[in-house]
């Protein structure tokens, strides 16, 4: 037999049943129109602008191709319906206006220059996702309290100066004018110069007025959530859609240069030889003998730079350059690492009465995500029925830098076999279209949801903000 409620509790009921559901409603919004096909005509087109040819991709920073792809980008911001700018290093930003505009924004973005030879979804992800996402958004007609930014930063990669990440460093203050000045590309160009002739620095009179323009202020992003391909195998291999990033490894790098007296191959004997190239050799495996040392998965050690001059079959090396890549969770075990790579080069150069010289380039502290980031990338993977796991990035990211102004959190989706930084590097669009929805859903809860319509629902629902907030 069915029991029976006075009327009053039973109203009561119903109520409180109208609360909770509005409630859920609330705690997620969500939005339509991601389109995977659009995202993966933009990248195949932004493939094209390479000076090798694709799938190959090489675009380095501010050359002919970087500035036809920033072009590019910033037309696909306003055709997205974003308000366009450029700062004085490069980085540039589409801002989708909020309910309150003065309020500072949720910023999603990532890189398009790529190492020379690379594959064309490395970074570019990250920034045609972060434009589609806020598209969605805004055709959807949903409303965030807080604006909305896709941001593609100036550069992520090493290539032309040998500096990572110069537009998130300048953002962000951690990038020494004097320093820079110093660096030169392959054919002795300066930052100041590079940057100046590609149409940027603002007029900037100087590469620290350059710099000093580019900064944001503190409490100038609410939050930072950047989408991209996890570079690694585990994903695929476990069968999951969406990785949810708890940390970013500490990265560091080093430049060592060996002068020996090299010769002849054949008239210079073997006792009388100081033999540069072979202490670049003898160094490249210390580094992986140091590494693989610490019995820890998370250290990593690579020599990705070695070149010997003059370069000739039939002479004998008389200078040798290595470039040293030193990565891990832990900083101390890394420093240490990095401090035994050292030690080893000097008792290299000793050994076989080489000159030897090195140079740190950087050493940056790893970056835990904020607790409040990662859940709403978190939440939002939940909530459209994604398989997901949290994991680190063992590969470093602007978000390692953005992390020291912002509550910082990322976005991982599969990449076939792991693959990248090879012209092979792929992600499926089906892959891609859950990134970029679990991006804008995060981003919507982070920024506080008005108003709009539920994506997965058959009608229009009011969601109030507030559980969304940071």
């Amino acid at each position: 037999m069915a029991a029976r409620y006075p009327p009053s509790l039973a109203l009561s009921l119903l109520c409180l049943v109208a609360v909770l559901l509005a409630a859920a409603t609330a705690a997620a919004p969500t939005v339509q129109g991601v389109s995977a096909e659009r995202l993966f005509d933009q990248i195949e087109a932004l493939g094209e602008l390479s000076d090798t040819t694709p799938p190959s991709i090489t675009r380095v920073l501010y050359t002919e191709n970087d500035v036809r792809a920033r072009d590019y980008v910033k037309g696909l911001m306003r055709d997205a319906g974003l308000e366009v700018r450029e700062d004085s290093v490069g980085n540039i930003f589409g801002r989708l206006a909020g309910e309150d505009d003065s309020l500072a924004p949720v910023v999603s973005g990532s890189h398009t220059d790529a190492i020379p030879h690379s594959g064309k979804y490395d970074g570019v992800l990250g920034v045609l996702g972060a434009i589609e996402a806020l598209r969605a958004i805004r055709e959807s007609g949903v409303t965030t309290r807080r604006p909305l930014e896709a941001l593609m930063f100036a550069s992520e990669e090493p290539t032309r100066f040998g500096l990572s990440c110069i537009g998130s460093r300048a953002m962000c203050g951690r990038l020494d004018p004097d320093y820079l000045d110093t660096l030169r590309d392959e054919n002795g160009t300066a930052f100041y110069e590079a940057v100046t002739s590609a149409g940027r620095g603002g007029g900037h009179e100087n590469t620290a007025s350059i710099l000093s323009a580019a900064l944001i202020p503190a409490g100038g992003i609410h939050a930072f959530v950047e989408l991209h391909i996890e570079q690694g195998p585990l994903l695929e291999q476990e069968g999951l859609d969406i990785g949810v990033v708890t940390a970013i490894a500490a990265p560091a790098s080093v430049s060592f240069d060996f002068l020996g007296n090299g010769g002849h191959a054949g008239a210079l004997l073997m006792p009388y030889r100081k033999d540069a190239g072979l202490a670049a050799a003898e160094l490249s495996l210390a580094v992986e003998s140091w590494a693989l040392g610490t019995k820890a998965i998370d250290t990593v050690a690579t020599t990705g730079v070695l070149q010997v001059y003059p370069g000739a079959v039939n002479s004998v090396p008389r200078e040798s350059h290595v470039e040293v890549d030193v990565r891990d969770i832990e900083e101390k075990r890394r420093d240490h690492v990095l401090d035994m790579i050292i030690k080893s080069a000097e008792q290299i150069a000793d050994k076989r009465q080489c000159e030897m010289k090195y140079r740190i380039v950087n050493k940056d502290p790893p970056a835990p995500c904020a607790d409040d980031v990662v859940a709403a990338v978190q939440d939002a993977a939940d909530d459209l029925g994604f398989k997901s796991m949290r994991m680190v990035s063992r590969a470093y990211h602007d978000a390692l830098f953005m992390a020291q102004i912002a509550p910082t959190g990322m976005i991982f989706v599969p990449c076939k076999g792991g693959v990248s930084h090879r012209p092979d590097e792929f992600s499926s669009k089906r892959d891609m279209e859950n990134g970029v929805r679990t991006l804008a859903l995060a981003m919507a809860k982070l920024a506080g949801v008005v108003e709009g319509e539920a994506a997965e629902g058959n009608g229009q629902e009011r969601v109030v903000e507030g559980k969304s907030e940071l």
